[in-house]
């Protein structure tokens, strides 16, 4: 399997299973959640988007490729650094959905939560890096058409139009554009043979599926 057939089949896998084709996420962008529903999913996605800077820093301790390295800390600067750090614009866009800072870093984990960061934590620790690539790359490939929508969403149908609640998804949508290029690129480059080739899309399954689920919980438990 060459580098073009490879990416060729990661992407289809992608496409596959992207989190747009999920029920809750059109039902989003059919203006059908109710406020209360998008307030839950906020404070239960916090979870997954405070450990994310820990996910790249995993991958990072494991890798051996100083320029590999280089990329994956600049991709973990722009997650934590300063005061409009990522995990802060999420607590954001809670606020101006309605809930409190204290109610979304107090609210309890749902299973399908737990098993979603507990799922990206496991990969992106993996001492062989491209496991770890390939779940950051399944995830941030589909980033920008995911904030997309949901920014239209939020405006179209909830009336959520100012840049601070939004803002999370205003740096996403153009910042993952690059981020998914770039990480393609490493993950190719590290998938040097066969054997490392199937075992990053092993990884990508347990990843979009634990991607998937975490939104069926959440219409399992609020909708």
């Amino acid at each position: 399997m060459n580098n073009l057939s490879f990416k060729t089949i990661v992407d289809e896998k992608i496409s596959e299973n992207h989190l747009l084709n999920h029920s809750f996420y059109k039902a989003w962008n059919a203006g059908e959640l109710k406020i209360e529903t998008i307030q839950e999913y906020a404070a239960q996605y916090f979870n997954h988007v405070s450990a994310f800077p820990r996910y790249i820093s995993g991958i990072h301790t494991n890798c051996e490729d100083i320029s590999i390295r280089q990329e994956l800390l600049e991709n973990l600067i722009e997650e934590e650094k300063g005061k409009e750090n990522h995990p802060e614009l999420w607590l954001r866009f809670g606020e101006g959905m309605g809930k409190t800072r204290d109610d979304i870093e107090e609210s309890k984990a749902i299973q399908e939560t737990t098993e979603l960061v507990d799922t990206f934590m496991k990969l992106s620790r993996d001492e062989r890096t491209h496991i770890g690539m390939a779940a950051l790359y399944c995830y941030e490939s589909m980033v920008p058409e995911i904030a997309e929508n949901k920014i239209d969403g939020l405006k179209k149908y909830y009336g959520i139009d100012d840049e601070n609640t939004l803002k999370f998804f205003t740096v996403h949508l153009h910042a993952d554009k690059l981020h998914r290029q770039v990480i393609s690129e490493l993950l190719s480059n590290l998938c040097d043979s066969d054997e490392k080739k199937k075992e990053a899309l092993d990884a990508m399954n347990e990843a979009l599926y634990a991607l998937n689920n975490f939104l069926s919980g959440i219409e399992r438990v609020y909708c």
